[in-house]
């Protein structure tokens, strides 16, 4: 037992050397939302490498960690309208994510849909935005 949580905390504190990094690149903001001055911690977009990546994480406000790690808590609403422009994101971590929050609210939300719709994905970029499925 000892040895699996020895593994995991090496792991977190892995992740977590990438704050810094991650803090630069987002500009102290959430990287979905956008929001600042908010509390940020670093996400892992599933399905999670053995070792930490990087290109895997975004720095995001609790608010998001909770809604995205939570599929039964997720609720959908206007509130998510940024999905539509992150869905068009440089960063592709960040696109991913935002193209399956789209999808979770697509049947409820017709501006949801519509992002979608109108939203081109390379290959790759479909490939990461399934892997989670």
């Amino acid at each position: 037992m000892a040895k699996g949580r020895e593994e995991y905390e090496a792991r977190t504190a892995a992740r977590n050397a990438f704050g810094k990094d991650l803090a630069r690149r987002a500009k102290s903001k959430c990287e979905l939302c956008e929001r600042g001055g908010e509390k940020l911690s670093v996400y892992e977009v599933p399905p999670v490498p053995r070792d930490p990546d990087f290109d895997r994480c975004l720095l995001l406000c609790s608010d998001c960690i909770e809604q995205t790690e939570n599929p039964r808590r997720f609720e959908p609403g206007e509130h998510w309208r940024f999905l539509a422009n992150q869905a068009w994101s440089d960063l592709p971590m960040a696109q991913v994510l935002s193209v399956r929050l789209l999808r979770r609210q697509a049947a409820g939300q017709d501006w949801a849909r519509e992002a979608l719709e109108g939203l081109y994905l390379d290959e790759e970029t479909e490939a990461l935005v399934a892997e989670a499925d």
